[in-house]
């Protein structure tokens, strides 16, 4: 049996995105052509399908890290600020973008909340990534 640890990364996020592309829950906002993806960012992404690759590593990222909320995802996505001459600091993601797509997936049914502890792969998400990872590999 082929788990998602098994995959390389970046292969597995494609696979999924492009999986994710094609259902009817996710389609990006309206404003998400606009926006950036965190203050540390000096422009919006440039890829087209770039919101349903955010997707897919976000689900990725609560099946192996699961109980994790907007903060953590914020702090995991976020970046190095470059200031000028003043010393490099560490700055979050945006947390609308986040929660845009936390909300999408469990809409979608692969994730669902726990009452203060943070979000969790559902089985049906479980599956969705499992034959993934068996197309992949």
């Amino acid at each position: 049996m082929v788990s998602i640890k098994d995959v390389g990364s970046e292969k597995l996020i494609m696979h999924v995105a492009a999986g994710l592309e094609k259902m009817e829950e996710f389609k990006p906002p309206e404003w998400s052509q606009f926006v950036k993806t965190g203050t540390h960012k000096e422009r919006p992404p440039t890829q087209p399908n770039w919101w349903w690759i955010r997707a897919a590593s976000v689900l990725r990222y609560v099946s192996l890290n699961p109980n994790v909320g907007v903060s953590r995802l914020k702090k995991k996505y976020g970046g190095r600020k470059n200031l000028g001459h003043q010393p490099e600091h560490k700055k979050p993601a945006s947390g609308s973008i986040l929660r845009k797509i936390l909300q999408q997936l469990e809409a979608a049914g692969f994730l669902e909340s726990e009452k203060k502890k943070g979000r969790k792969v559902t089985k049906k998400g479980q599956s969705f990534l499992s034959q993934a990872a068996k197309s992949v590999k």
